[in-house]
């Protein structure tokens, strides 16, 4: 089977994720919900295996046998790049293929509010996009990236694990580097980007201990640092952040954080009316009350400031879904 019949058909219908399963029939995530292949016949081991090779690099192969799962990218010419998973189950092998288009969108084509252009214009600190797995935040990271890049003169370097969109350099110079390829791990990249002259530093997630108290130290050295966590809210970002720490060091975590965050979006994505998804965001800005509340560990009493913050473009969550219920983008009985 040629794979490229199957990655037209998702590029097509707009999904934004295929599966393949030995034994079963392919798999299509559309605005969230999986559907099958129309007319896709059930998948063997053989004809799973021959799709591999096409798609995988002769050593991600090896990795595979020894290691019975990878991350890696494929990139078509025609179609864009592709997010892989491969791993083994009870079946056989199963691949789950994530679509990341070929045009990065722009602020405007996401429907982002204007505070996203101050976030970028921003000459330092600490920015976290939050929400779970499959919300959207590595589109909302690459358009952020892209606005830098098309607007800013600077270095851009990014860690990611695997790297996903791909950044033609603009205006700034753009060096992407992947976990486990271009160096062993997100915090051994952390401490040599301080080294690499960078202006904006873009961290794929922050895992752990090392990763975040490095992430903070770039961000209170001159850099503006954007990074993602799996977490639902602004307060719980936060309670995230310092919760990794010794109860020794949590004051001094919360004082370095209220210094250095600038701003916390989280994200989730629902169904428009007309079809496709759209985020529906709670931003938060870093002001002097939030500065205070973080410092004081009163995180959750940001989310009242977060409703009265208007005027500097902060929203909940509900506040956004409402706006977009009023916009008739998206149905009230989600």
């Amino acid at each position: 089977m040629d794979i490229n019949v199957l990655l037209t058909y998702a590029v097509e219908h707009n999904a934004s994720d295929l599966h393949l399963s030995a034994g079963l029939v392919p798999l299509v995530r559309v605005d969230g919900m999986l559907q099958q292949v129309a007319e896709a016949e059930k998948l063997d081991g053989a004809v799973l295996h021959d799709i591999l090779r096409q798609i995988l690099l002769s050593e991600d192969i090896t990795l595979l046998s020894t290691r019975r799962e990878i991350d890696c990218t494929f990139n078509s010419p025609t179609l864009g790049r592709f997010r892989i998973n491969v791993f083994h189950q009870s079946q056989g092998i199963a691949v789950a293929l994530r679509v990341i288009p070929k045009k990065i969108p722009t602020f405007a084509e996401l429907g982002f509010s204007d505070i996203f252009y101050q976030i970028c214009n921003m000459p330092n600190g600490l920015v976290v996009l939050a929400g779970p797995t499959g919300s959207g935040k590595t589109t909302t990271i690459a358009s952020v990236l892209e606005y830098i890049n098309a607007t800013q003169n600077g270095h851009i370097v990014t860690l990611e694990d695997p790297i996903e969109y791909a950044f033609e350099p603009k205006r700034c110079l753009v060096h992407q580097r992947e976990i486990g390829i271009h160096t062993e791990s997100f915090g051994a990249a952390l401490r040599a980007v301080l080294r690499e002259d960078p202006d904006y530093i873009f961290v794929g997630e922050m895992r752990d201990l090392e990763t975040i108290k490095l992430a903070l130290t770039a961000a209170e050295t001159g850099h503006l640092v954007f990074a993602t966590l799996h977490t639902s809210s602004a307060a719980e970002t936060i309670n995230r952040i310092v919760d990794v720490f010794q109860a020794s060091e949590k004051a001094m975590v919360r004082s370095i954080l209220a210094s250095s965050l600038r701003a916390v979006i989280s994200q989730v994505l629902v169904k428009r009316k007309n079809g496709g998804r759209v985020a529906a965001q709670e931003i938060m800005i870093c002001n002097s009350a939030i500065k205070n509340m973080i410092r004081e560990d009163k995180t959750h009493q940001i989310y009242s400031v977060i409703q009265t913050g208007h005027e500097v473009g902060m929203r909940t969550l509900e506040q956004h879904l409402q706006e977009l219920i009023k916009k008739g983008m998206v149905d009230a009985e989600q």
